[in-house]
């Protein structure tokens, strides 16, 4: 179930449920902080939260869990084992568990991070 976050959300009727239509860039936009996320939802165990990226680099991260990482216009920087990646819009990176990675400068755009529990 996909709960109500904020104004930037539509709710349609479809049969017997309610679904869902989230405008990822307005989401974004209204966020306090660039690299704080908001849990848009989840999808059985998976969560999936928006955030808005800025050029600043974040400091190194590691999670328990894959982590999908999906840039939905921009791109973002990313370093992983002591190289660069850049994932581009309409890409798809993810991010294996316990891997150290982190974002670089130069990094701007929409996010949507897929949290991949085991």
């Amino acid at each position: 179930m996909i709960a109500d976050p904020v104004n930037a959300l539509h709710k349609q009727e479809r049969g017997n449920g309610v679904t869902s239509l989230f405008d990822l860039k307005s989401q974004a936009t209204t966020l306090p902080e660039a690299w704080r996320s908001r849990i848009l939802g989840n999808v059985g165990p998976v969560n999936l939260k928006v955030l808005r990226m800025n050029t600043q680099p974040v400091v190194e991260e590691v999670h328990h869990y894959d982590e999908g990482l999906l840039v939905i216009d921009g791109v973002l920087e990313l370093r992983l084992s002591g190289e660069s990646v850049s994932v581009r819009a309409g890409e798809l990176f993810v991010v294996k568990a316990g891997t150290p990675h982190t974002v670089e400068a130069g990094s701007s755009g929409t996010l949507v991070i897929i949290d991949l529990p085991e």
